[in-house]
């Protein structure tokens, strides 16, 4: 693609989620082949009564297993790849508490761009240091999310550097949609007792859309938003009957409050950074997120700290897989809230039942706050 695409390239307000959809989700998934992994459904828990082929009910879906460690890959290099030729000699800026750092400083180099990071002082040690690995440059402020978003936008004003944003742009939101495409034809493989995966970005079922399935419930964390408005817009474009819940630390539940007043509420810096979640302390979702997560997404559940942490606990020894806090709060939606999820699937006709898939979206933790956390984990009942 050679040039800055008018209908996937909307930031703010005035994208209004309209241009964000199912047929450029499919695309993006083609620009992405190749750098990104199509990652796997793994089982978890026990098998269900009577099925021989060992299915369960749950499946976690590990986006820890991309190359950064991170699902901010797919977004970064999907932006990235689709700018126009001048736009990329001129390089790329953006802000990130980390993972959308590390996959924007990935997918730049994989592309021959330069690119500047605007990060705060406060982001995990281990995440900084990936992001000079991959050869960008960082420019550090402090760790309100706001003063992070008004330095990028300077130096992209400044230094004529095309601004690529961590979830309320619509090319990144795209890109992270490709995910919900991936679930939908993994359990419909999975239904028709088929091996999980398949050929990546191929619709569902073959050309004519998903094949049929029971209904099923997807988790996904929400910060910003991107994640959660892109899967919802995959999944629920191809599976209207499915039930798609984000889910966030209760200590940074600004999408809740969002959802519930039908606008953008902002949470103060020092509220959201108090939760061990550090991928989801931003104090507001974007306009574009949250048109398409009133218009797409089902509802909210909010998880303590001490349930991130025992979701840690729970994902290393069930399903042997190292979480970040932010990447273990659906799984923690599903371990201790399940019975919310039938109501909230109910307030729009379905049933909540069904297959649940919960997007692990990072596994990016130092390793001495890691076994912090698990200590914790173990200590609240693991």
């Amino acid at each position: 693609m050679s040039d800055r695409r008018a209908d996937a390239r909307a930031t703010g307000p005035a994208g209004a989620g309209g241009d964000v959809t199912l047929e450029r989700i499919r695309a993006a998934a083609g620009v992405i082949r190749g750098a990104v992994v199509y990652t796997p459904l793994l089982p978890f828990g026990t098998p269900e009564p009577g099925d021989p082929l060992g299915r369960t009910r749950v499946w976690l879906k590990p986006e820890s297993l991309q190359p950064i460690g991170a699902f901010k890959l797919r977004g970064a290099y999907y932006n990235i790849a689709t700018l126009s030729v001048e736009q990329r000699a001129a390089g790329v800026v953006s802000h990130s508490s980390g993972n959308h750092a590390q996959g924007v400083a990935r997918a730049a180099r994989l592309l021959g761009v330069r690119a500047v990071i605007v990060m705060p002082s406060d982001a995990p040690r281990i995440k900084v240091d990936r992001v000079r690995e991959d050869g960008a440059e960082i420019v550090f402020v402090g760790p309100s999310s706001d003063e992070r978003a008004e330095r990028a936008a300077e130096l992209a004003r400044v230094e004529g550097l095309s601004l690529v944003g961590p979830y309320d742009d619509a090319a990144t939101i795209t890109g992270q949609g490709t995910i919900g495409l991936e679930i939908v034809e993994q359990l419909a493989a999975l239904e028709a007792g088929r091996p999980v995966g398949g050929a990546p970005g191929e619709p569902a079922g073959g050309p004519g859309g998903a094949a049929a399935t029971d209904p099923f419930t997807v988790l996904v964390p929400v910060g910003g938003g991107g994640i959660a408005a892109g899967v919802a817009v995959a999944v629920k474009s191809l599976r209207p009957d499915a039930v798609v819940i984000g889910v966030e630390p209760a200590l940074a539940a600004d999408a809740r409050d969002s959802l519930r007043e039908g606008r953008i509420v902002t949470w103060p810096a020092e509220s959201v950074g108090r939760t061990i979640a550090d991928g989801q302390r931003t104090a507001s979702i974007g306009q574009i997120n949250l048109a398409l997560m009133r218009s797409y997404l089902d509802g909210i559940v909010v998880v303590a700290e001490d349930e991130i942490a025992r979701a840690m606990v729970r994902a290393a020894h069930e399903a042997r897989l190292v979480l970040e806090p932010s990447g273990a709060t659906s799984l923690a939606a599903w371990l201790f809230h399940a019975e919310e999820l039938p109501a909230l699937g109910a307030v729009t006709g379905r049933s909540g039942r069904g297959r649940v898939v919960c997007i692990l979206s990072g596994g990016n933790v130092d390793p001495a706050r890691y076994e912090e956390l698990l200590a914790r984990g173990v200590a609240a009942g693991g």
